[in-house]
C-alpha cells in the first residue's frame, strides 16, 4: 500500500480476505481492546470483505454509526472509540504482521483510512499473539509491524511470560485510569510518513491567514500554532474550546489552507492534517499541547500526534520551540496535554535532503476487554 497525494492511502480493489460469502447472522470474530488512550475493534483481515467499500459498510453497522450515540453498535460515540484496526500476516515477509487504521466517523456513514493511530497501533503486537500471528517468546516478544496507511514499520516490544501476553503492570499512562503492562513502540521512517518530508511545505515557518505555523510530519501530518495568535491560552479544556465557534471555523480555514502548501490536497473530507496549539507548560514538561481530530479536541494527544509535536518544537525557529522547555540532556520530551502528560523520545539529525528524524519512541498500555463475536446491524435498503 502506498501514501496518495493528499495524505490518504490507496487502497488494493482486492483482496485483503478470502471474499466469501457472509451471512451477518453469523457475526463476526472480533476483539476489543484499548490500546492506548483509544479504544477500537480489532480484526484479522480474513475475518472481512474483501471488497474495501463491503467491508467499510459492514463496519459501520458493526459499530452503529452513522449515530451520535453509536447505540446500535459496539463504538463508544467519540472519534476516540470509534476506530478499527485490520491485521494480516505480512504480505512481503519484511516484517511480522500488517495494520491497516480505519477510523469509522460516529455521526455519518464515513469510514476512513488517511491516517495512522499509534494509540491502536499499541495493540497490534498483543492481537497478532492473541490470534496466532505471531508466536510469544518466553520473556518478552517484539512484533514488526507495517503500518499500511503510510508504508512505515513501528516495533512493539511488551511482556509475555511464559508465552502468554501479560496485560498487568504498574505502567501508568495519563488518560487512562490504573496500570498496566508497558509496551514499548520504536518507529523508523516516520518523518514524512504521509507528506514525503518532515517539513512538507520546506520551510520551518508560514503564515496561513495571519497566523505563523510549523508544518510537520513525524507520522502525522500537523500544523502546529501558537494558542495565543488563536486567541486563547491554551490550557482551556477541550469543551471549552469546542464551544467556540469563532475558534472553530478559523481552525477549518488553516487546516484547509496548510493542508495545500503541505501538498495534501483538498481535505475537507479527510482528518489530517492535524491542528495543535502550543502554550508554554504548566506542570514542568515540555510544552503544553491542545491538538484537534480535526474538530473535537483531543482529551489528550495521540502517539503519532505526539512524535510530530516533540519533533516540531526541535526544530531551530519553529513554532513552539520559544515556547517549550527543552530536556538539557536530550532525553525524552514530556507532552502536557488535558489530561496529564505523554512522554515522547524524538531525535533529530541532518539527512542528505534536509533535517530528519533519527529515532521516535513511545511507551503506551493496552488492555485486551473482550474476544468474541460481533453482529452487525442489519443492513438497510
Amino acid at each position: 500500500m502506498t501514501a496518495d497525494h493528499d495524505g490518504g492511502t490507496r487502497l488494493p480493489d482486492a483482496g485483503q480476505a478470502a471474499g466469501h460469502h457472509r451471512n451477518d447472522d453469523d457475526g463476526v470474530r472480533c476483539l476489543l481492546m484499548r490500546g492506548g488512550t483509544s479504544k477500537g475493534a480489532y480484526f484479522l483481515a480474513d475475518d472481512l470483505p474483501s471488497d474495501p467499500a463491503e467491508r467499510n459498510d459492514l463496519l459501520l453497522r458493526i459499530m452503529g454509526s452513522p449515530d451520535a450515540r453509536q447505540i446500535d453498535g459496539i463504538g463508544g460515540a467519540h472519534p476516540l472509540t470509534s476506530k478499527v484496526a485490520v491485521v494480516s500476516p505480512s504480505a512481503d515477509g519484511t516484517t511480522d504482521v500488517d495494520y491497516l487504521f480505519l477510523q469509522v466517523a460516529v455521526d455519518e456513514a464515513a469510514v476512513s483510512d488517511s491516517q495512522n493511530c499509534g494509540n491502536i497501533l499499541a495493540g497490534i503486537g498483543p492481537f497478532a499473539v492473541e490470534r496466532g500471528l505471531i508466536p510469544a517468546q518466553e520473556s518478552t516478544t517484539s512484533v514488526r509491524i507495517l503500518m499500511m496507511n503510510s508504508d512505515s514499520i513501528a516495533t512493539a516490544t511488551f511482556a509475555t511470560p511464559g508465552g502468554r501476553v501479560d496485560y498487568r503492570g504498574d505502567a501508568a499512562i495519563d488518560g487512562v485510569p490504573g496500570t498496566a503492562a508497558p509496551i514499548t513502540l520504536d518507529f523508523a521512517d516516520t518523518a514524512g510518513s504521509s507528506t514525503g518530508a518532515l517539513l512538507p511545505t520546506g520551510n520551518t515557518r508560514d503564515v496561513v491567514d495571519g497566523v505563523e505555523v510549523t508544518c510537520v510530519d513525524n507520522g502525522m501530518p500537523s500544523v502546529l500554532m501558537r494558542a495565543t495568535d488563536l486567541g486563547v491560552s491554551g490550557t482551556e479544556s477541550p469543551a471549552e474550546l469546542e464551544a467556540d465557534a469563532e475558534l472553530a471555523e478559523r481552525l477549518a480555514r488553516i487546516r484547509l489552507e496548510a493542508a495545500e502548501l503541505m501538498g495534501m490536497g483538498d481535505v475537507s473530507g479527510k482528518t489530517v492534517p492535524k491542528l495543535v496549539l502550543l502554550a508554554p507548560p504548566r506542570n514542568g514538561g515540555a510544552v503544553t499541547t491542545r491538538s484537534f481530530l480535526p474538530v473535537r479536541c483531543h482529551t489528550s494527544i495521540g502517539v503519532l500526534g505526539g512524535t510530530t509535536v516533540a519533533a516540531g518544537i526541535q526544530l531551530p525557529d519553529g513554532v513552539g520551540q520559544e515556547l517549550a522547555h527543552l530536556p538539557a540532556d536530550g532525553g525524552p520530551l514530556r507532552l502536557e496535554h488535558p489530561t496529564g502528560y505523554l512522554d515522547v523520545g524524538a531525535e533529530l539529525e541532518q539527512g542528505p535532503s534536509g533535517i530528519t528524524t533519527k529515532t521516535s519512541t513511545v511507551l503506551r498500555t493496552a488492555r485486551k476487554l473482550f474476544d468474541g463475536t460481533v453482529f452487525p446491524r442489519a443492513q438497510t435498503h
